[in-house]
């Protein structure tokens, strides 16, 4: 008789266990479906929706989607957990992943430092795909056409592909010389000192002006900037509109040699460098030469 209440006690205790399991998983089940319905009808419209309205390009838009979709998977299984009384084995997968975060981010250090510094790129746009930049004080400068959230590949102007840590870009200067709508070139023109400033000066706002690809507003300016050895310089500072590499380059070649081929016709010189050595040269005499030989 004892023996078979025992019996029914043990049954009456694996149904109640059975019973209490399914309700956990069913809780389990309830609330990360509700999390996950909300992250993905909500949570990622509304993140996508954030990105589109800073002007984020499409290759930069999915792995940061990708993110938040892990995220919300990640928070949904966190908290069905604790919805459904798994408390102690999400302690557990907590410790795990703290620990395996901890090495592996000591294994990643650089591949984290250069994701971090892509979200910054991501967020600051210091540069788009499209620009030219340049860093490392100019020693590289290029087209910018992928940026990742590791890397940022570069075409250079001699048609080389350069792939760059972000951290390298985040960590120093970095020069975008096409982030606003007009840009200012100078150039140093050097007379004689016996030419005429003044009718230097206006051969160069001259042929600005005749230039279309240099503009009115803000005006082109000359100033005296320099006196060397042998040239008086004429800095000449000229703006042009919606500026490009090829634009910069071709503009800046064209008014130069506009400006040019005008002292030319007008008998301005542009001096080169001249040395005077001055004192005697002495010879050693040819036999100390033939020893030598």
């Amino acid at each position: 008789m004892n023996f078979e209440l025992s019996l029914l006690q043990i049954d009456v205790i694996d149904s109640d266990a059975l019973i209490a399991s399914a309700v956990a998983a069913l809780r389990f089940i309830a609330a990360f479906g509700v999390i996950w319905l909300a992250g993905r009808f909500v949570g990622v419209p509304l993140v996508e929706q954030a990105l589109n309205k800073r002007g984020l390009d499409a290759h930069v838009r999915n792995p940061l989607l990708m993110l938040t979709r892990f995220g919300i998977l990640f928070l949904g299984v966190a908290i069905a957990f604790g919805f459904a009384g798994y408390g102690n084995f999400l302690v557990s997968l907590a410790g795990i992943t703290a620990a395996g975060a901890l090495a592996v981010g000591f294994a990643l250090q650089n591949v984290i430092a250069n994701f971090v510094a892509g979200v910054f790129i991501y967020i600051d746009k210091p540069f788009r795909v499209g620009n030219w930049i340049e860093w490392d004080g100019g020693d590289y400068s290029g087209v910018v056409e992928d940026i990742s959230l590791r890397v940022t590949r570069v075409r250079t102007f001699d048609n080389e592909l350069l792939t760059v840590p972000n951290s390298t870009l985040t960590e120093g200067v970095i020069k975008n010389p096409v982030d606003g709508d007009k840009l200012r070139l100078k150039f140093v023109f050097g007379i004689g000192y016996n030419d005429d400033i003044q009718e230097a000066t206006d051969i160069i706002i001259d042929e600005a002006r005749r230039n279309s690809e240099i503009m009115d507003d803000p005006a082109p300016s000359v100033r005296l900037t320099e006196l060397n050895d042998s040239d008086v310089g004429l800095q000449s500072r000229i703006w042009i509109a919606n500026p490009s590499r090829a634009d910069f380059v071709r503009t800046k070649g064209e008014y130069i040699t506009a400006v040019k081929q005008r002292f030319d016709e007008e008998g301005i010189d542009i001096p080169y460098p001249v040395r005077t050595l001055e004192g005697d040269l002495e010879l050693a005499d040819r036999k100390t030469v033939a020893e030598a030989a």
